[in-house]
């Protein structure tokens, strides 16, 4: 049986693996959907989580191609929170769907049938946190099927969360193959 010490003593030695590889992705703006997680007032602050505040511009103007070229865009918030609480920079416009749940946003949601009546294929998924949402819902849409896309310069958490979160979605299992990480000024609509 090994030791709880000795085990905290192998982590210790751990030597992070390299960054995964940014792609360059193009996308059909008629089967890709971006979905923007969890931007919302109480979470994307200087004080919480600076690193969001910082990703929101990326954000806006991944958003603004996403509605030039007629992509669907849905959005998610926190069990909790409310459609005002969404920062006003990237918050949805009428007619763009806002589903409510906890870090796997296809968990007691219609977010699967909401893609699957637009025939998306791809989804492009940004938001905060990197390890929550961003992980969990993406991971979800590679179980259902869907090619994933993640730019990095558009999910947030603490420099650790987001590396992992990258790491985790192009090596584990459940997204590993069907996950394609990027930037922003890298996707192509």
């Amino acid at each position: 049986m090994r030791e709880t010490g000795t085990i905290v003593d192998e982590w210790k030695a751990v030597k992070a693996p390299s960054p995964p590889e940014l792609k360059a992705v193009t996308v059909d703006s008629q089967t890709t959907a971006l979905v923007v997680m969890d931007i919302q007032k109480q979470n994307c602050t200087l004080e919480k989580r600076p690193r969001c505040v910082s990703s929101v511009p990326n954000i806006q103007s991944l958003l603004a191609k996403a509605r030039e070229k007629g992509m669907a865009v849905l959005y998610t918030l926190t069990r909790n929170a409310e459609p005002t609480d969404f920062l006003s920079e990237v918050a949805p416009r009428p007619g763009e769907p806002v589903v409510k749940s906890g870090v796997d946003k296809f968990y007691g949601t219609d977010l699967e049938k909401l893609l699957r009546e637009r025939n998306i294929t791809t989804v492009i998924m940004v938001g905060t946190a990197a390890h929550g949402a961003v992980l969990h819902t993406s991971t979800g849409a590679a179980l259902r099927g869907f090619q994933v896309v993640v730019p990095v310069d558009g999910m947030s958490a603490d420099p650790y969360a987001e590396q992992y979160t990258a790491w985790h979605l192009v090596n584990a299992p459940g997204s590993k193959g069907q996950t394609t990480l990027t930037r922003i000024s890298m996707i192509q609509i």
